[in-house]
């Protein structure tokens, strides 16, 4: 598919898709290392992940309204859909993987990256295909979902995913102007998710029919993530992701009026050893030799799949269902507590972790 630039209203549902497995394969990386924070230890760390995590809910939440608003049907069930970790990130940045990895100082440099800002304008690189930070690289992994491809064959990578939404919104732009508004958003109004089903915390959802709001959708999403037009806080005045991410690193909170980089607040406490040793990345494999723990694996892969059912329901016409799903969240809690605290490896001192193997289920 030649998806540089978006020209049609299927390559802008596809980018859309891409938003949707993007914004989900953050979740079960920072409900990993959050989950593995001894209990009552590292408090302001733990909260910081727990908001990130809410966010980026709602961030999946406002691209599945967006894919209804442009006719698509959000599917949080099809196989592939949950990557197998270690992975890249779907939007194509080639210098880093996600994983699944308790909390410590390399694990935040992981969501650092994952949440950083994008190249300032004057720093692109040379091969830099246009101003929306496309770079012509290669991959020695699969992607999540099929490359991104120039007419050249090229394969074509976001340095981050504020560049990959301003891409989205240049599309929706594009279009609208060449099509009419009424050609674009052709869906269904009455499967959008609005305020009534949402839960509490992490910003306002956005029920989406039409550019103003698509675009506001977009901002909101980059901003929480990035920080606005360069700075540390989005337009509603909260701390970007990733400089809440660089708080842990650097043990300090940011004030109003701090530059990027150099928060003058009072020192955030971090424990980096009150942690479980869970094994990174796990597979369902590992537990052979300790078949209680494969159960429970096995389990938290069946519950997490439903869950992922749930969404998808409540993104197609059953609203009701999200609340259900996030209700769930505090049992996924509950169940990665119960695979943390147990041994899978008795030599290594290595514990277990929820594998999110969701198609072996």
């Amino acid at each position: 598919m030649h998806l540089h630039p978006i020209k049609t209203v299927e390559d802008l549902q596809f980018y859309v898709a891409t938003a949707i497995q993007l914004e989900h394969a953050t979740i079960p990386p920072y409900l990993t290392a959050m989950y593995s924070i001894h209990p009552g230890t590292n408090k302001d760390a733990y909260d910081v992940m727990r908001v990130v995590a809410i966010e980026e809910m709602l961030h999946l939440t406002l691209a599945a309204n967006l894919m209804n608003a442009i006719g698509g049907t959000p599917d949080l069930t099809q196989k592939g859909f949950v990557p197998s970790y270690p992975t890249y990130l779907p939007n194509g940045e080639t210098d880093f993987e996600v994983g699944l990895g308790k909390f410590s100082l390399e694990t935040i440099d992981t969501f650092l990256n994952i949440e950083r800002p994008p190249l300032p304008t004057n720093s692109k690189k040379n091969n830099a295909t246009s101003n929306l930070g496309l770079l012509k690289t290669q991959r020695t992994k699969k992607m999540l979902i099929p490359t991104f491809k120039s007419a050249e064959g090229d394969e074509l990578h976001f340095y981050s995913i504020g560049e990959f939404y301003k891409a989205i919104g240049e599309g929706i732009t594009k279009l609208t102007e060449e099509l009419g508004e009424k050609n674009v958003f052709v869906g269904d109004p009455d499967k959008q998710i609005t305020p009534e089903y949402y839960y509490s915390g992490g910003g306002e959802i956005i029920p989406i029919h039409n550019k103003k709001s698509a675009l506001a959708a977009i901002r909101l999403i980059s901003e929480q993530g990035e920080g606005h037009e360069g700075g540390i806080f989005d337009y509603e005045g909260e701390l970007s992701h990733y400089y809440r991410f660089q708080q842990i690193k650097l043990g300090k909170y940011y004030h109003k009026g701090d530059e990027p980089n150099d928060p003058s607040g009072e020192s955030m406490p971090i424990d980096w050893d009150a942690v479980y040793p869970i094994q990174s990345n796990p597979r369902i494999e590992d537990f052979e030799n300790v078949l209680e723990l494969k159960k429970a694996a096995i389990d938290f892969n069946l519950f997490y799949k439903n869950f992922l059912k749930q969404l998808t329901n409540s993104f197609n016409g059953k609203p009701d269902q999200l609340i259900s799903a996030v209700g769930g969240m505090f049992r996924i809690k509950e169940m990665s507590y119960q695979l943390m605290r147990n041994p899978i490896n008795e030599k290594e001192k290595t514990t277990g972790a929820p594998t999110f193997e969701i198609d072996l289920v």
